[in-house]
């Protein structure tokens, strides 16, 4: 398997809160313009949440019930997605962590599950986002907080699948020290 992307070339860059740092999972590249929009605008690091079983394009085809998406939909004990690797090596440098996920069926995408778990959020600022062609966040933020069980997790926010840049770095401006 590939190795997770990450930013390390420099020193994570630092927010009123610590270092920034933007951990995503993308399907389709929706969610990583969005990461790196807000990377980009808060000069943070970037992870790449990578499936160690990376979705195929047949595999994310929702409108195939016999695809890896709907099974796992429709099975929820088959929806645990093990990682590639579960956060960058200096993940407990970070004070914010911005937390990037597509909407699958009013829910952040399996990737991001054991993200949540795995990792230890203590002392950290977590902002959920996420994309979609049409669900809201929903629940996704908090559902993701409850199985971190650890972090101060913010209300999040849901940008369309070809989200607006300008729009992006607005919101994410908002965040910058």
């Amino acid at each position: 398997a590939p190795a997770p992307s990450s930013d390390a070339s420099a020193p994570p860059p630092s927010s009123a809160g610590g270092a920034v740092l933007v951990a995503y999972y993308s399907a389709q590249g929706h969610t990583r313009a969005v990461a790196e929009t807000i990377a980009s605008e808060l000069g943070a690091s970037i992870f790449v949440i990578e499936p160690a079983d990376p979705f195929s394009q047949d595999d994310l085809d929702w409108r195939d019930t016999s695809s890896r998406v709907v099974t796992e939909y429709e099975n929820p004990d088959q929806r645990t997605t093990r990682l590639a690797a579960n956060a960058p090596a200096d993940f407990a440098g970070y004070g914010t962590v911005f937390v990037g996920y597509p909407i699958w069926w009013q829910s952040a995408s399996w990737a991001m599950t054991d993200f949540a778990r795995q990792n230890d959020f203590t002392g950290k600022t977590v902002i959920p986002f996420c994309t979609s062609t049409s669900s809201p966040l929903g629940s996704s933020g908090t559902e993701l907080a409850q199985l971190a069980g650890t972090g101060t997790w913010q209300e999040g926010m849901r940008f369309a699948e070809n989200a607006d840049a300008e729009e992006v770095a607005q919101w994410a401006g908002r965040f910058r020290s």
